[in-house]
C-alpha cells in the first residue's frame, strides 16, 4: 500500500544549486515530487530576486519550477504588511525581489514619514540609505527585516546579508526589527498556508541547522537537513534540536 503523500517546504541555495549549478540529483528529484503529485514551495530567505526571477534563473539551470512555487522571504514581507496595513507607505533599503512585491500590494514606496522601514538584502549597501533608516525608525516608522541572515553566497564569495545590515540599524536607533523570514515560524505559516496544506503533513528540507532546521523543529513540521550545503554531520551535535532525518543531498530523497 503506498505511503501518505507529503508536501514539502525546500530550501533553495546548498539544497537545489550551489550559485547557478544545479546540485547533482536536484532536478531528478524535483521530477519525482511532480510524478507523485506531490505539492511543494522552494522556500527561501533570499529577497534580492522575485519568485519570477528566481523561476526563470532555476529553469536555465534544469530545475523546471514555476513561480507559483517559489516563496520569498520578500512575499511574506508583502502578504504580512498587506495584513497589517494594507496600502501603507514604505522606506526600502532593498532590490527588485522587495520593492516590486510591495508595489503589487499597492504600498507606495517613500522617505516621507513612512508606516515602515523595510530591509532586505540589497548589492548596494548605501550610508546615506542607513543614516535615513536610523533617522525615520527614531521619528517612529516600524522596523521590519525580510531576514535575519548575517551573510549569503555571492557569485565571488560571502556577501553580508540583510541581518547584518539590519544590526547597524539596529545598533544605532536602538530599535530590533520585526523579522519575518527564517527561522521565524510567521514566514513558515505563511509558506503553508500559500500552499494551503497543514503542518503535520508537510516535511522542511534545508541546509542550515539554524535556519531552515530550526523554521521547521518550531513549526512542526518533519525535517530533513542535507549535507549538500553548509553543514557537516558532526555540527548536527552542537544544536539543543535534531532533524527528523539527514541525507547526503536531495538525490537521495525519496517522497
Amino acid at each position: 500500500m503506498p505511503t501518505k503523500k507529503r508536501n514539502y517546504l525546500i530550501d533553495m541555495d546548498g539544497v537545489l544549486v550551489h550559485g547557478k549549478n544545479p546540485v547533482p540529483g536536484a532536478p531528478e528529484f524535483i521530477q519525482r515530487l511532480k510524478n507523485r503529485k506531490c505539492k511543494f514551495l522552494i522556500l527561501t530567505n533570499n529577497s534580492i530576486y522575485t519568485p519570477g526571477d528566481l523561476s526563470h534563473r532555476l529553469k536555465t539551470n534544469g530545475l523546471e519550477i514555476e513561480e507559483d512555487q517559489i516563496f520569498t522571504s520578500g512575499l511574506a514581507t508583502a502578504l504580512f504588511l498587506d495584513k497589517q496595513r494594507p496600502r501603507g507607505t514604505a522606506y526600502v533599503i532593498g532590490e527588485s525581489g522587495l520593492t516590486t512585491l510591495l508595489h503589487n500590494i499597492g504600498y507606495i514606496i517613500s522617505d516621507s514619514a513612512p508606516d515602515y522601514v523595510v530591509v532586505g538584502e540589497t548589492h548596494q549597501y548605501n550610508f546615506e540609505q542607513v543614516k535615513k533608516a536610523v533617522r525615520l525608525i527614531l521619528g517612529g516608522a516600524r522596523f521590519i527585516l525580510t531576514n535575519p541572515d548575517p551573510s549569503s553566497p555571492g557569485e565571488s564569495g560571502i556577501v553580508p546579508g540583510a541581518g547584518a545590515l539590519a544590526a547597524l540599524i539596529e545598533k544605532a536607533s536602538g530599535a530590533a526589527p520585526f523579522i519575518i523570514g527564517k527561522p521565524n515560524p510567521l514566514m513558515m505559516r505563511s509558506a503553508l498556508n500559500f500552499l494551503d496544506v497543514h503542518s503535520e503533513d508537510t516535511t522542511m528540507i534545508g541546509d542550515r541547522m539554524e535556519t531552515d532546521i530550526a523554521a521547521g523543529v518550531m513549526s512542526g513540521l518533519e525535517t530533513i537537513l542535507v549535507l549538500s550545503g553548509v553543514m557537516r554531520e558532526e555540527d548536527i551535535l552542537r544544536f539543543p534540536y535534531h532533524p527528523t532525518h539527514v541525507y547526503p543531498s536531495v538525490a537521495e530523497i525519496e517522497p
